[in-house]
């Protein structure tokens, strides 16, 4: 006899195929590679304090392709890394260390840590592990100590982008083994020494900036293979001597030519006028001597020229601009008398500064073609007659006014004080009438020295900003008397 066949209740089924699907459910979800997953938790234990919860998304069982800032363009592989706070937001921050686990992504072609600010620790030896690493943009975050010796070895990068940290030492010369490299980018850190010569060998470039350092010594000859360049950045560091010949290899292409802040001596060289290409040229707070070159009218593309803080004598060229968005001659030893008319008739100028330029105007007089756009304007130290009421009038947008220094004689209650307006300079003119109210929404006030009277508004700025008048009186000046 046979025993009965014991056939599944349906409820085992039920429960079977819940399992089932459970499991495939799972299986999905952990769809990324394993070592992916591990090389990434790691770095989130590396990481002390996330105050926007960037990474609150990276849990372990759960599919690593989908966690925020993470990028699979290899099937299950990871490939890029992308964390990126806002500048001026503190919330959107990451404090702490990149983890040496981040080697296990041996897929990643892109790592983008930018603005996270409290990042610390060395220069993450765990690229050096990943043969597919073609973007590095570590930035703007407080990793310290030498870029190692041997940087030459990640010679795939196609980008290397380190500003904004605190790396010191030297730039090691095998940087010239990069030759894939078409952006190298070491702005803001601590560097020190010479530019290596080998970075003659990248001739992929479009952008070398190395500003915001302490490099020294000559700028080297080290251009004339670097044809594609088109940003050139080295302000802010200590260079001395003269701007290289080699340089002009980078005519035809480069559009920003930043070598303001060294001590750089010489005449402006005459084949600065082939770079015609040029949107961008700062030669400010140099030495630079003689006069500015008559090929300057060449420049007919150039919107920003700054050729501040010099010993720049006269005649300015006539030049040749569609438009010019900022200028600044600035505190050199020209003696103008006006204000240029190919900067009177530009549409688009956004900030004027012409301080102790030998101007001797009547300021009514001055009729630009367009205010609108002007956010700065810095006259101080010329021979300026008259009132600004008219100009500042016409502007909607002005963040800083300054002309102290002149021979300004109006009614200050007269002048409009747009909202945007943060910074105001009158100092050491024949201003009259009270100081109105309105000036207590500005950041820094200078009226001092003029021949203002009455009780002042409440503010906080100090004495010295209202001292020398006439009879201003109450805080933070003495009382008023009754």
């Amino acid at each position: 006899m046979h025993s009965p066949t014991l056939l599944p209740s349906p409820l085992f089924f039920v429960f079977a195929l819940s399992t089932l699907c459970l499991y495939c459910l799972t299986a999905s979800a952990a769809s990324c590679h394993a070592d992916d997953e591990t090389g990434l938790l790691d770095f989130k234990s590396g990481i002390r304090s996330d105050p926007s919860g960037m990474l609150a998304s990276w849990r372990k069982g759960t599919d690593c392709c989908k966690w925020f800032g993470i990028t699979c363009l290899s099937g299950d592989r990871v490939t890029a890394l992308t964390l990126v706070g806002r500048p001026n937001n503190l919330t959107t921050s990451l404090s702490g260390t990149i983890s040496p686990s981040l080697s296990k992504l041996k897929y990643l072609d892109g790592i983008y840590l930018q603005d996270l600010k409290n990042l610390e620790g060395p220069f993450p030896n765990s690229l050096f592990s990943l043969p597919k690493l073609l973007y590095v943009y570590i930035e703007n975050n407080k990793l310290s100590g030498p870029i190692p010796a041997n940087v030459g070895k990640l010679v795939q990068l196609g980008a290397l982008s380190l500003e904004g940290n605190r790396f010191s030492g030297p730039i090691p010369n095998s940087i010239g083994d990069l030759t894939q490299l078409f952006q190298l980018k070491l702005t803001g850190n601590l560097l020190t020494g010479p530019v290596p010569l080998s970075i003659s060998r990248l001739r992929n470039l479009t952008v070398l900036s190395l500003d915001r350092n302490q490099l020294l010594g000559s700028i080297p000859d080290i251009f004339s293979g670097l044809s594609d360049l088109r940003i050139l950045r080295l302000s802010y560091n200590k260079f001395t001597g003269t701007i290289p010949r080699s340089i002009l290899g980078l005519a035809p292409k480069l559009a920003y030519l930043e070598l303001g802040h060294n001590s750089l001596t010489g005449p402006i060289p005459d084949f600065l006028g082939k770079f015609q290409a040029l949107d961008t040229l700062d030669l400010s707070w140099n030495r630079f001597s003689g006069t500015v070159p008559k090929t300057f009218a060449n420049l007919t593309k150039i919107f920003n020229l700054d050729l501040s803080h010099n010993l720049l004598v006269d005649p300015f060229p006539v030049m040749r601009v569609k438009g010019i968005e900022s200028l600044d001659l600035s505190y050199n030893q020209f003696h103008l008398g006006s204000i240029p008319q190919w900067v009177t008739t530009s549409p688009i100028i956004y900030s004027l500064k012409l301080a102790k330029c030998g101007i001797k105007i009547k300021l009514d007089d001055w009729k630009p073609t367009d205010t609108f756009y002007y956010d700065y304007i810095d006259l101080s130290e010329n021979e300026i007659t008259g009132s600004p009421v008219k100009l500042l009038n016409r502007t909607d947008y002005l963040v800083g006014f300054y002309a102290s220094g002149n021979k300004l004689k109006f009614n200050l209650e007269s002048m409009r004080l747009v909202k945007t307006l943060k910074d105001l300079d009158l100092s050491h003119n024949s201003v009259f009438g009270k100081v109105p109210k309105a000036i207590t929404g500005l950041s820094k006030v200078n009226v001092s020295y003029n021949h203002l009277c009455g009780q002042l508004p409440l503010t906080k700025f100090p004495a010295s900003a209202f001292a020398g008048n006439d009879c201003l009186c109450g805080s933070p000046l003495p009382k008023c008397k009754a």
